[in-house]
């Protein structure tokens, strides 16, 4: 009687940025209000922000009035900010040990992120940033279903070696789109409660546990 094989484990792990691996939400915050003020949408309320993570980003975009065109403009204006101030922005703990060990162990490093590969990098400092093989940045919020194919095509490997690490439902939908498997973060913008409805592969209830990524 043939035995079932054991899953392989993920030789490639893509990772969201904010949320994901660098502690950047408070700073959004802090910043959110100047952003809809300068681009004409909707300012959150005192203690909004934390109700508004368990929606979507269109639903979001609703409560506050914001049409889709101005989306690139108010994600250009956090990017600038953001490296203005990249200073301020830390990594979650631990982030730094387990992107060592995992790049130790062999398995490839990639970032796909609407951010800035600038603010990736200054945020993440010269050493960590070494560890990645492919940066995919500064595509549009709804774009990284390609970018996600992409980086798995140019590392040569098939979808199901892949592992797309992210916070939000955004990111469960790219994966999927993508062919690729996702892995929630407890850590980030949505709940964790909100990201399981994705019904991800993975999920990480804090950094130190993405080292599950070397099992089956």
């Amino acid at each position: 009687m043939s035995e079932t094989a054991a899953p392989m484990p993920y030789r490639l792990a893509i990772f969201d940025f904010d949320g994901t691996l660098a502690d950047s939400f408070p700073f959004f915050v802090s910043v959110f209000n100047q952003i809809a003020d300068q681009h004409g949408f909707g300012r959150i309320q005192a203690g909004e922000a934390q109700a508004l993570r368990h929606h979507d980003l269109r639903a979001i975009m609703r409560h506050l009035g914001m049409p889709a065109w101005k989306l690139p403009l108010a994600s250009r204006s956090f990017i600038a900010l953001m490296r203005e101030n990249a200073a301020r922005i830390p990594l979650f703990d631990g982030v730094g040990e387990v992107l060592h060990a995992l790049d130790r162990a062999g398995v490839r490093l990639a970032i796909v992120s609407s951010n800035s590969e600038q603010n990736v990098r200054l945020v993440l400092g010269p050493v960590l940033s070494g560890l990645f093989t492919q940066y995919e940045c500064g595509m549009a919020m709804f774009g990284k279903a390609g970018r996600i194919r992409k980086v798995v095509r140019r590392a040569c490997l098939a979808p199901g070696h892949a592992l797309y690490v992210g916070d939000q439902a955004l990111d469960a939908a790219a994966a999927r789109q993508a062919g690729v498997a996702f892995g929630a973060v407890s850590w980030g913008y949505a709940p964790i409660e909100t990201l399981r409805k994705m019904a991800p592969e993975r999920e990480f209830g804090m950094p130190s546990e993405l080292l599950d990524i070397l099992r089956g």
